[in-house]
């Protein structure tokens, strides 16, 4: 038995993207799939003193090309340090904040990236990497893709070998779930409902931040406010 999943990359992505990937064996960046403007691709939102506000990382848009995620490349390299500063001033009071900075600031700080797929899945492994998520983690273009929605997303879990597919509810709305009963795939919908709420800054809680929330208030306790991680 092997579950797979197959999910396009976020910005430091929130806690439930996490969840659905330690609750995999293996978790597919879908990043063939056409770049989405004003959407998670390329931000996330944090808890401010003002309320929620959004990070969002600059990038290319060539007008209406259809222009694949993982070919959409990164506008230059000055966001890197207000991203991180904004970071600092909103989380600095948090319990573990100089525990996830520690590690966080230097990736922020050290690095440079060509296009969004690269910088989100350097930052997903990192955080998988101090939640203890062993998930392999690959992307769809190491893979042969069909064409047909369905059809490719069945053909990507047979290539992986994956006998379950677990898919975000939001994909009810177009999944042919008799293509995956055809192709002997068992189709689970992840539930993302009923999350505790955690110790958070910032008056009014707000589940959809991104999970550096959930790692600057808990540390290593966040698998405690979550389902799949140990």
């Amino acid at each position: 038995m092997k579950k797979v999943a197959i999910v396009q990359s976020n910005y430091i992505p929130w806690k439930g993207y996490f969840d659905m990937i330690a609750s995999v064996d293996e978790f597919i960046l879908y990043d063939d799939m056409q770049y989405t403007r004003r959407d998670w691709r390329n931000r996330n939102q944090i808890k401010t003193p003002h309320g929620v506000q959004w990070l969002t990382v600059p990038v290319l848009v060539k007008g209406k090309y259809h222009q694949k995620i993982r070919e959409t490349e990164i506008d230059g390299t000055n966001w890197v340090a207000a991203h991180w500063k904004t970071l600092e001033q909103n989380y600095r009071r948090a319990p573990y904040f100089a525990e996830i900075a520690s590690w966080l600031e230097p990736l922020y700080l050290a690095e440079s990236f060509v296009n969004i797929s690269q910088l989100n899945r350097f930052f997903i492994e990192a955080i998988c990497t101090y939640l203890g998520i062993k998930t392999i983690i690959t992307n769809s273009w190491d893979y042969t893709l069909l064409e047909g929605r369905t059809e490719r997303l069945a053909d990507l879990c047979m290539q992986a070998g994956g006998t379950e597919y677990i898919s975000g509810p939001a994909a009810r709305d177009y999944v042919d779930e008799k293509i995956f009963f055809e192709s002997g795939i068992k189709l689970t919908w992840f539930d993302y409902a009923e999350y505790p709420e955690y110790p958070q800054l910032w008056g009014e809680f707000a589940h959809g931040v991104t999970i550096l929330d959930l790692l600057f208030n808990c540390g290593r306790d966040a698998p405690r406010y979550m389902r799949y991680v140990a």
